[in-house]
């Protein structure tokens, strides 16, 4: 694997991001306008419910993790689709550049255009409704870990629907969270899923990392198991991604269909 040339891929995209205030606007704008919605939201419920303590905390707390895994695979897919929308998606398959090198730039600057917009919203979180998500502690790092896996391997899947069916499959690169949410338990416990759906839920890593995210703001107990299974089951999914998408690759290919992307 030559770094420098991931380097190079990884900077094209910093560039671009650097230098278009839209662009750094629109990733700052998103997350903002979510901590404002759920912070509200949340507040209401607080006022009107006793059902936790700090409703607030735990509500804007899921809402924050969520933002930085939905960000997490969006920009992995915005750094493709900026390829094809530049026309310069058959320049980087024709250039001497692995696959594996494409993946590895794509997955490091993905978390730069997370951070940009995930740390604004965060930190607005504070003054506004006094809510940090760094009472959550050292377990929120590998929180952070685990939902960046699970959001690259969605990008990765979606580039591969990219590469496999063509710009068509785009509206999937906007939707594919959104697929997910309900059986993610985001802002809910499991036990609201019937029995059935709960068996199909437990195969993500989203239940396990919001259900130890409320363990701990609400209980103050950390599972490590939990946390470790998390890990485990996002890794495993990044690896069938990186192996779709090699056969989605090698599939256009024998086909000739990747001279068209960019048309």
């Amino acid at each position: 694997m030559n770094w420098s040339k991931i380097f190079a891929l990884s900077l094209r995209h910093v560039y671009l991001i650097r230098g278009s205030f839209p662009r750094i606007l629109d990733l700052i704008y998103w997350p903002t306008i979510q901590i404002f919605l759920w912070g509200f939201i949340s507040k209401f419920f607080t006022l009107n419910s006793s059902i936790y303590e700090n409703t607030v905390g735990i509500i804007l707390s899921a809402a924050i993790l969520y933002d930085f895994l939905f960000r997490a695979s969006i920009s992995y897919n915005m750094m493709f689709l900026e390829e094809i929308w530049s026309r310069n998606f058959t320049n980087l398959f024709i250039a001497p550049i692995r696959i594996c090198e494409i993946i590895t730039a794509l997955t490091l600057t993905a978390i730069f255009r997370t951070l940009i917009g995930l740390v604004p919203a965060a930190l607005l979180a504070i003054p506004l409704f006094n809510v940090s998500i760094l009472e959550i502690g050292v377990p929120l790092v590998f929180l952070l870990i685990t939902l960046y896996i699970f959001g690259v391997t969605l990008g990765l899947l979606v580039t591969s629907g990219l590469i496999r069916f063509g710009p068509s499959f785009e509206n999937i690169a906007w939707a594919s969270l959104f697929f997910l949410a309900p059986l993610g338990c985001i802002y809910y416990p499991i036990e609201i899923l019937p029995e059935w759906l709960q068996i199909i839920a437990k195969l993500l890593p989203l239940v396990h990392i919001f259900e130890e995210m409320r363990s701990i703001l609400i209980y103050d107990i950390i599972n490590h198991f939990q946390i470790l299974k998390a890990i485990f089951i996002s890794f495993l999914y990044f690896v069938v991604g990186i192996f779709i998408f090699y056969l989605s690759y090698d599939g256009a290919k024998s086909r000739g269909t990747l001279i068209n992307m960019g048309e």
